[in-house]
């Protein structure tokens, strides 16, 4: 079984749907759910995130996509959506990544986008 992402005008994901093998039966799934959905529609890979395939195969476009996604032509990859204004795209990853690193003590924090800096979570 195979993912695919349907696209509004803006390249961004608004369902994506289970659907059969790529080249399964001799047909261009990509091409016949877009027709189907009368909208652009992309393959995705379940087993992908940040460009590393969690099974041990070849990463497909960067990260499984998700509703809200962007997909980009020219990275031929799904983007999640911008968490914060002052996070920067990764682009081995197309994941989001703080300006500043997390801290790795154990502890739970969060982003406080008004200092720019992780926050201690309150128990």
């Amino acid at each position: 079984m195979a993912h695919y992402a349907i696209l509004d005008q803006d390249n961004t994901v608004t369902q994506v749907i289970s659907g059969k093998n790529e080249g399964e039966e001799g047909i261009d799934w990509e091409q016949w759910y877009g027709e189907f959905f009368n909208a652009r529609c992309k393959r995705t890979s379940y087993n992908t995130h940040g460009g590393i395939h969690t099974g041990g195969g070849t990463p497909f476009r960067k990260n499984y996509a998700g509703i809200g996604y962007t997909y980009d032509d020219q990275r031929d990859a799904f983007i999640p959506p911008k968490p914060y204004t002052s996070w920067i795209l990764d682009e081995a990853s197309c994941l989001w990544q703080s300006p500043v690193p997390l801290p790795q003590d154990g502890s739970k924090y969060d982003w406080d986008e008004n200092i720019l800096n992780w926050v201690l979570r309150q128990q």
